[in-house]
This record gives C-alpha cells, structure tokens and sequence, in this order.
C-alpha cells in the first residue's frame, strides 16, 4: 500500500536533477569542460550514496554525513516506502522538498538570464 507514496519521494528528487540541469545546461555553454568533472561526479555520489548499502550498514560517525548527499535521503525513502512499508519521514522529505524546490527555480532563473549570450558563445 505505500507504493503508491513512492511519487511523494521522487517528486522533489526530480525538481532538484531538473534545477542542476538548467543549470549545468547554462554553464556547460561557457564552460565546456565541465562534461568531464560532472561525470567523475555523479560517480562518485552514487558509489557514496546509500544504493548498494543500507545506511544503517554505515559507522554511527558517518550518517550525520549522508545529509551532504543529495541522493540519499531520496533512495532511503524509496527503500522505505517499497520495501518496507514505512511511510517516508515527513520533516526530512519536507525540507529536501523545500531545498529542492529553492535549486529549482534558481536553475530555472540562472538559464533564463543566461540564454541571451549562447548565440554569441555557440
């Protein structure tokens, strides 16, 4: 039954990948370079993030760390609603949404203010 929760917990993880490509989009056109960071990037977020492994399975100094990745807290959730049969953590699915939304619309403004110069970089 709480599958169908599983669209509340990769709602804002979808705002925050959409905002970081608007922006990344913008910036990749003036700096082209950045296509071989970003992958060495993402990467290393995933083999960091909690997929392959519970955090739980993690020493007790680590977790306060997994805050930091932006992956995490969306695949403990989706683990927890489709596997378990937890409801997600409100609070925490609350300000990631807020977070998420707030990368969002600063992509989305950061492209818009920087599509009138692509011409002339292109």
């Amino acid at each position: 039954m709480t599958a169908i929760l599983l669209s509340l917990v990769l709602t804002p993880f979808c705002l925050l990948i959409l905002g970081l490509a608007w922006f990344l989009a913008a910036l990749g056109v003036y700096i082209r370079d950045i296509t071989q960071f970003l992958g060495t990037a993402v990467t290393a977020l995933m083999f960091l993030s909690p997929i392959f492994f519970p955090s739980s399975a993690l020493p007790e100094w680590l977790r306060p760390f997994l805050v930091f990745n932006p992956i995490a807290l969306p695949v403990e959730e989706a683990r927890n609603v489709l596997i378990w049969g937890r409801a997600p953590a409100c609070a925490a699915l609350g300000l990631y949404s807020a977070a998420a939304l707030l990368i969002a619309m600063s992509g989305f403004f950061w492209f818009q203010k920087t599509r009138k110069g692509f011409a002339d970089v292109v």
